[in-house]
């Protein structure tokens, strides 16, 4: 987790109003800078996969702020299941979970059933949710085949003026993305 980080609030605004607005940001998170959108704006999730060059069909994170943010999505989980997610949040691990209510759009899971989320324990992740009111995407600030960048130069360098709002920050501690895990088959997708 980036600690001590100073979060103007001005420019959580700013980028809550642009993902409002069907826009797309650039954040820091715990490894890497992500871009996202608002998950529920179809177009908004379009654009932000042609600026990465991202197929559709691959699915992209959603990043909460609290629990209680995706609580929808944990309500039908089994105690057990319930118990081994939230014992890794907040925190740098994302689960795929089932959605068998189709609470998540299809644009978001691409062609999985399950639905990946991370509650975050990065400052400026948690800042932009709890402002935005609920989670948002998250996926690697690159296009498709580059290294993701790991500070806001080299998102500039990819990006140019393609970004509607970027939120100052720093990277948290990790050297790679957060580990993905699957809840089902109990399997590392991504370490």
């Amino acid at each position: 987790m980036a600690s001590n980080q100073y979060i103007n609030p001005w420019h959580v605004d700013q980028c809550v109003r642009a993902m409002q607005q069907g826009g797309v940001i650039a954040y820091p998170t715990e490894a890497v800078w992500g871009v996202g959108c608002d998950p529920f704006n179809e177009d908004a999730l379009e654009r932000l996969l042609h600026l990465k060059s991202r197929p559709r069909h691959k699915g992209v994170i959603l990043a909460a702020g609290s629990l209680d943010q995706i609580e929808p999505l944990l309500a039908r989980l089994e105690p057990e299941q319930r118990q081994k997610v939230e014992a890794t949040w907040p925190g740098p691990v994302t689960w795929l979970l089932p959605d068998p209510d189709h609470l998540v759009p299809e644009w978001i899971k691409g062609k999985h059933n399950s639905v990946a989320v991370r509650v975050s324990d990065h400052p400026v992740v948690q800042a932009l949710c709890k402002r935005f009111g609920g989670p948002i995407v998250s996926t690697s600030a690159n296009p498709a085949g580059a290294q993701p960048a790991r500070d806001m130069l080299r998102v500039n360098l990819y990006f140019a003026n393609r970004i509607d709002a970027v939120m100052p920050g720093h990277v948290g501690k990790l050297a790679q993305p957060t580990q993905i895990r699957d809840l089902i088959t109990e399997s590392v997708i991504r370490t």
